[in-house]
C-alpha cells in the first residue's frame, strides 16, 4: 500500500516500458499442486511475445513440475528444485525467474500467527465499552446503525437511487465466506476462484487433499469483512453494503496467513479482465516486499534486487491488462502513519521467509508499494468518525504524484478524545466476517457461541431463527476492523454504484464503465475536506508518539490527506 503511481513514474520509467506489455495467447491456465514435493516455487517471466507454451514445455524438460500459465502476462509458474532459476534465466525468450515461495514445507506450529500489516484492529488492545444502539436509517437492516461510514458518504440515500444490480465487484483478498447470511444472496458462485494453495509454512496443515481451498472459503476473515461493505445484501437481515444488490465475486489472491505473493495476484486479476468484472478492491501488497524496488534497494542481494524486478514487471502487465478490459481498480494506501512521498527506511521487508528483513533505504524515484502504486490504481486513504485522517493512515505531500486520489471511512479507534467514543470498537467498520476466522481466533467457540474474548472485541451475532440461536446454519457473525484496507472498499462500493449508474449496458445484461470514467466520477463528486489548521497534525493528544505527526499541504480541494476529498455515493449516482 504505498508510493508513486507508476503512470507518473521518473527515475524506473525506462524500467517500466521496457517490461510492460501483454503476451498474446489463452487465459490463465492452472493446476494448482501445493503438495507437490520440491524445494520451492518460482516464477518465470517471458518476454514481450514470446511464446509462453515453449517456456512451459522447456520449464518441464528441466526437471520442473508446471502449476500455472498465465499466457495473458507471460508468467510461468513452476516447482522443483533451486537449480531452475538459472535454468530458466538461461532459456531463450525468458525476461526474468525468481523464487516465489516454498512448497511442502513443514508447518512451523499448527496454527501459525497472521502476518502482521497492520490491517487489522488490534484485538489485544484493552477496548472501551460499547453499548449504543443506535437505530438504522428507515427501510435498512437491523445493524446499519452503525455503519457511521455508509452514513458519512451518503451511502443510505444513494440507496434510493442506485444499488448496483448486475456490477461485478471482484474481492481480491483472503478469500469470501460465501454461506454467511448477509453474503449469500450476492455471492457469486459461479465466477469465483481461488488462485491460492495453502502454505503450511505459514498457512498450518492444509485442509483439502491438493491444500485448494473451495471458492466459498475464508479462514482468516479478512476478506469476507472487505466483502461486506461493498455488497452486504439489503434484506433486513444484520447490515447492508453500500452496493447491496452486486454480484460479489471471489477472485481469492492471499493466503489464509495474510500472504499474498506474485503468482495468485496476477492469475486473480488477469481472470477479473476475462470474465468481465467491473470493480476489484485489493487491500493488501504483494509479498515479500513493502517497496519493491528496480534494481533492488542498496542494501539488497542480486538476486533479491532480480525478484523485485521481475514483481514489478508482472504486476506492471497485470494491471494493465485488468484496466484495457474496464476493469476499475481500488486499492488501499497503507498503515504505516507515513509520508509516501519521503518513504521512511524499510525494516519490514523481505517478510517471507522469516528472519531475512534487513533495513533497505527506499528511492522515492525507483521504489513501489504494489499493487496501490501501479498503474491504474485508485488509491485511497482513511479517515475515522471524524472526518480527519486516521493516524495509522499514509498521506502523500507530493500532490502532483499520483499516489493518492481519494479518502474514504476506514476506522479510527482513538477518534473522539474527549467524548464517550474515545477508544471504543464504535470507532472502527462494522461488517461481515467468517465463522471460521472467529473459531480459529477463540472469539466464537465450536458451538457457534461468542466467547468471552469475542465479546471482548465486539463481535456481534445474528440469527434467523431465535428459537434456535446455536445453530450455525441460521446465524452469521460481524466484526469491527480499521485500517485502509477499510477504506478502500468503500470506495470501491462506491465505484460500483457509479459503474451501475452511468454504465453501458451489454447484451448479457451487465454493464460496463471505462475505469478512467469511474475514477472520475469518484473524484470529481468526492466531498472537499480541508488540512487542519496550522497544516500540522499531531496525534499525541490520543496516545500516540511524535513520530504520528503529520503534514498536511494542499487547498480544501485537493491535499495530502484527502486527495481530491471522501468518497460520496450520492454525488457518483446523481
Amino acid at each position: 500500500m504505498r508510493r508513486t503511481r507508476m503512470t507518473a513514474l521518473t527515475g524506473a520509467a525506462a524500467l517500466v516500458a521496457a517490461v510492460a506489455g501483454t503476451a498474446t495467447a489463452t487465459a490463465v491456465s492452472s493446476a494448482p499442486t501445493a503438495a507437490t514435493t520440491g524445494n520451492g516455487s518460482y516464477v518465470v517471466l517471458a518476454k514481450t511475445g514470446a511464446s509462453v507454451t515453449d517456456i512451459a514445455d522447456q520449464l518441464r524438460k528441466a526437471g520442473g513440475k508446471v502449476t500455472s500459465v498465465n499466457a495473458r502476462i507471460g508468467l510461468v509458474t513452476v516447482t522443483g528444485s533451486s537449480s531452475l532459476v538459472a535454468r530458466a534465466r538461461a532459456l531463450e525468450g525468458v525476461q526474468g525467474a525468481a523464487h516465489d515461495r516454498s512448497i511442502g514445507a513443514a508447518p512451523q506450529r499448527a496454527k501459525p500467527d497472521p502476518v502482521m500489516k497492520e490491517h487489522v484492529f488490534d484485538k489485544t488492545r484493552a477496548n472501551g465499552t460499547y453499548t449504543s444502539t443506535p437505530a438504522p436509517p428507515a427501510g435498512h437492516d437491523p445493524l446499519d446503525g452503525h455503519l457511521w461510514g455508509l452514513e458519512m458518504i451518503d451511502a443510505f440515500e444513494a440507496h434510493k437511487v442506485e444499488t448496483g444490480d448486475k456490477v461485478r465487484v471482484g474481492i481480491l483478498d483472503t478469500g469470501l465466506d460465501g454461506s454467511h447470511l448477509d453474503l449469500a444472496e450476492n455471492f457469486d458462485s459461479t465466477l469465483s476462484r481461488n488462485f491460492t494453495t495453502d502454505m503450511p509454512d505459514i498457512d498450518g496443515p492444509c485442509d483439502t487433499a491438493d491444500c485448494t481451498d473451495p471458492a466459498d472459503v475464508d479462514q482468516n476473515g479478512h476478506g469476507t469483512h472487505v466483502a461486506g461493505t461493498i455488497g452486504a445484501a439489503l434484506d433486513g437481515f444484520g447490515l447492508s453494503g453500500i452496493a447491496p444488490d452486486v454480484d460479489l465475486v471471489n477472485i481469492r489472491g492471499g493466503q489464509d496467513s495474510g500472504y499474498f505473493f506474485l503468482g495468485p495476484v496476477t492469475n486473480a486479476l488477469t481472470y477479473a479482465g476475462d470474465v468481465g468484472l467491473d470493480v476489484v478492491n485489493m487491500s493488501f501488497y504483494v509479498d515479500p516486499w513493502l517497496y519493491n524496488c528496480a534494481g533492488g534497494a542498496p542494501e539488497d542481494s542480486p538476486e533479491e534486487a532480480a525478484e523485485q524486478d521481475l514483481i514489478i514487471a508482472a504486476m506492471t502487465r497485470a494491471l494493465d491488462y485488468a484496466s484495457s478490459r474496464n476493469v476499475t481498480l481500488v486499492g488501499a494506501l497503507g498503515n504505516n502513519h507515513e509520508d509516501l512521498s519521503n518513504p521512511r527506511t524499510d525494516l519490514t521487508s523481505p517478510d517471507y521467509p522469516g528472519g531475512t528483513e534487513h533495513p533497505r533505504t527506499i528511492d522515492n524515484e525507483t521504489c513501489w508499494d504494489l499493487p496501490v502504486e501501479g498503474p491504474h490504481v485508485i488509491g485511497v486513504s482513511a479517515v475515522g468518525p471524524s472526518g480527519m485522517k486516521s493516524d495509522y493512515s499514509n498521506y502523500a505531500t507530493d500532490l502532483g504524484s499520483g499516489e493518492l486520489e481519494v479518502a474514504a471511512p476506514g476506522g479510527w479507534f482513538r477518534d473522539g478524545i474527549g467524548t464517550d467514543t474515545y477508544r471504543t470498537n464504535g470507532n472502527l467498520i462494522l461488517s461481515t466476517v467468517s465463522l471460521q476466522s472467529l473459531e480459529e481466533t477463540g472469539e466464537v467457540d465450536k458451538n457457534g457461541n461468542i466467547t468471552k474474548p469475542g465479546r471482548d472485541a465486539g463481535v456481534i451475532k445474528q440469527c434467523t431463527d431465535r428459537r434456535q440461536p446455536d445453530q450455525k446454519s441460521t446465524c452469521s457473525y460481524y466484526a469491527w476492523f480499521q485500517g485502509t484496507s477499510m477504506a478502500s472498499p468503500h470506495a470501491a462500493g462506491v465505484a460500483a454504484l457509479a459503474v451501475g449508474a452511468h454504465g453501458t449496458g451489454a447484451t448479457t445484461g451487465t454493464f460496463s464503465l471505462a475505469p478512467a470514467t469511474t475514477r472520475a466520477l469518484l473524484m470529481d463528486t468526492a466531498t472537499d475536506t480541508a488540512c487542519p489548521a496550522g497544516g500540522v497534525r499531531s496525534y499525541e493528544p490520543e496516545g500516540r508518539s511524535a513520530e504520528f505527526t503529520a503534514a498536511c499541504v494542499g487547498t480544501p480541494e485537493f491535499n495530502s490527506f484527502y486527495g481530491d476529498g471522501i468518497v460520496n455515493a450520492m454525488g457518483v449516482v446523481q
